[in-house]
């Protein structure tokens, strides 16, 4: 028997975003399936090798291709991070794409956000900004200068060189 793949408080968090459609019962196993979701991304496994207790293999990756083409993974990440904004635990600091590596397809120009991800990201941003300059702010009161000198056997030779420029 596996361990859970999230607490109750992410279930919480999580949970809404699942569609459930109009007709037909609730599904009973919800969380099973996408704990079966995240265990099979996690591990990297196939399919087929997913253990049981998540449900049939093919109900949960039926469920994983619903909720893929609806867009439920977008928008979760999106009200994810709009909430961990509102909460005031983001750390924009962390975010980091290495655009060597990343490519984003031609399609990808012309992303729509929504007003409220939108409105959280910049007051999660203008935070950030502000936090980052108290810390300058604190570092140039502690001896620290702005300036750089130069000091040592080449600072004649670059200080001419300033100056012929």
């Amino acid at each position: 028997m596996t361990r859970r793949q999230l607490t109750d408080e992410q279930w919480k968090l999580i949970e809404p975003f699942l569609p459930i459609g109009e007709y037909g019962p609730y599904p009973e196993r919800l969380r099973d399936q996408f704990e079966g979701v995240i265990w099979r991304f996690r591990t990297g496994a196939q399919w087929r090798e997913m253990p049981g207790e998540f449900g049939p293999w093919p109900t949960v990756y039926g469920g994983f291709r619903v909720w893929r083409n609806a867009g439920v993974f977008t928008a979760l990440l999106e009200g994810l991070i709009a909430e961990a904004a509102r909460q005031g635990k983001t750390d924009l600091s962390l975010v980091s794409v290495d655009s060597t590596t990343v490519r984003a397809h031609h399609d990808a120009a012309g992303l729509i956000v929504g007003k409220d991800v939108m409105e959280a990201l910049e007051e999660a941003s203008a935070e950030q900004e502000e936090v980052r300059q108290k810390g300058v702010a604190r570092r140039n009161r502690t001896g620290g200068t702005q300036e750089t000198s130069l000091s040592g056997p080449n600072a004649d030779a670059s200080a001419a060189d300033a100056d012929s420029a």
